[in-house]
């Protein structure tokens, strides 16, 4: 069997649902479970809804809700009468049911971490209302599930954590993957056991795709979305950046700390452990043929690269350093007392260099830091990742590496603390052009080998 998720980009329309039946189709002979998001831009539109009710602006939120009941009503005119009137009649009844709810929390002017999450949770259950409308129409044989009543979570809302046990169980229980019929679940919702809704933070449609994969013993997780899998570099900054065809677990997560937002290794975690096979496609793109992510050894090389900002370089200086131990367990005592999370790290023997994010508390890191030696920290960097497979055993990828960046100065370097990651640390103004620089030596360039 397949799972397949669809973002709210991909369904936001009829016209965009009927183009991912489409593909659902052509997957029913594999017993397919789809998994979608909320319509794009709903998620936001009540998030403002819950926002007006806390504070006490009920005119404002029955506003943005009378749009968001329009445009979903908008997506079911076109359907035949019989199947057309039961969906106007369950997207009206969603909304009566969400306009009580907002009138309580206007009353006592709070939306609670709880209410907040059942306001949200209207989005992905009236998508899934049309979408099954929409099978209904067209003749493709469905089952609508609940997956408040599957995907069972703790009580820290707004971002709950899967009990994965228990849900697995339910899943395994509940769903009975059928050929040539499609199930269709909810992404990005679940419920505690005691039956109140939950949601499970941005990315939690991704994160319950890979939940029902890894339940299910899926042959293949597909996310759909509207890029055409994970590309060489970003799009935005590199004209030139391709999809690349096949990458590792490990890449991918690297790529996505590193910048590259298209998947994130946390949301996929279930399905990489039961070693589901990724593949990530553009709804929009049929032609391409994605990227595929997989636990299967590749060849070695550079797969792709990925940058991004908002970093500073902590750098301490200290002749206490030479021929001491511990010195090295003291500083790094600092960051976890500060709650600053490390990137990279450089050592030599009178100094330490260690990147971090911008958002860091930093006057008070730098004091008790300047305790073990001298203190500087450098503003607007940015870190520059190529990210492949054995990129140590292969000296040429650094000669290239940084005779394309010659005047590109370069801050901190660390090569081999991970096996499929070479990063690099420059100012922050530069790192667009250095990886269009980059992206020329190693992809695009004639004999460059990728």
């Amino acid at each position: 069997m397949v799972v397949l998720k669809f973002g709210g980009s991909s369904v936001a329309t009829l016209e965009q649902i009927d183009r991912v039946l489409d593909i659902a189709v052509g997957e029913l002979g594999r017993a397919p479970v789809m998994v979608s998001s909320a319509m794009g831009g709903t998620t936001d539109a009540l998030e403002e809804v819950a926002a007006f009710s806390k504070r006490g602006q009920e005119e404002q939120a029955l506003t943005v809700l009378e749009e968001l009941r329009e445009a979903h009503r908008g997506a079911a005119e076109s359907m035949a009468e019989e199947h057309r009137a039961g969906a106007l009649a369950t997207v009206d009844e969603l909304f009566s049911e969400l306009r009580a709810l907002v009138h309580g929390a206007v009353l006592i002017q709070e939306c609670s971490p709880r209410t907040h999450d059942t306001i949200l949770s209207f989005g992905e259950r009236l998508a899934t209302t049309i979408i099954a409308a929409r099978c209904a129409d067209r003749g493709i044989p469905h089952c609508l599930l609940d997956s408040r009543r599957l995907i069972r979570t703790d009580q820290k809302f707004t971002r709950a954590a899967v009990l994965r046990d228990q849900t697995y169980r339910l899943i395994q229980e509940s769903v009975e993957p059928h050929q040539q019929k499609l199930r269709i679940a909810q992404g990005f919702i679940g419920a505690t056991e005691e039956g109140v809704t939950t949601t499970l933070g941005r990315g939690g449609s991704d994160y319950t795709a890979a939940i029902f994969a890894a339940a299910l013993g899926a042959e293949e997780l597909q996310i759909w979305t509207d890029v055409d899998g994970i590309m060489t570099a970003d799009p935005r900054v590199v004209d030139a950046a391709r999809p690349v065809a096949q990458l590792t677990y490990e890449e991918a997560a690297e790529l996505a700390y590193f910048g590259a937002k298209v998947v994130h290794p946390q949301t996929i975690q279930p399905a990489v452990q039961r070693r589901v096979p990724v593949l990530v496609r553009n709804t929009r793109n049929l032609d391409s043929s994605g990227s595929r992510i997989t636990g299967e050894p590749l060849p070695g090389g550079v797969r792709a690269l990925a940058f991004r900002g908002n970093t500073v370089l902590v750098t301490v200086q200290s002749s206490r350093m030479l021929d001491a131990h511990g010195f090295l367990a003291r500083l790094f005592a600092i960051f976890d007392r500060h709650r600053v999370s490390v990137d990279l790290v450089a050592t030599s023997e009178v100094s330490v260099s260690i990147s971090v994010d911008k958002s860091a508390e930093l006057d008070s890191l730098r004091q008790e830091l300047s305790g073990l030696g001298h203190v500087t920290i450098a503003q607007d960097v940015g870190i520059l990742s190529l990210v492949g497979l054995d990129l140590w055993k292969d000296s040429r990828v650094v000669a290239r590496v940084f005779g394309a960046l010659t005047d590109i100065p370069i801050r901190l370097i660390s090569l081999g603390a991970s096996e499929v990651n070479l990063s690099l640390v420059i100012p922050e103004e530069t790192l667009a052009y250095a990886a269009r620089l980059l992206h020329f030596e190693l992809f695009e360039k004639e004999g460059s080998g990728q």
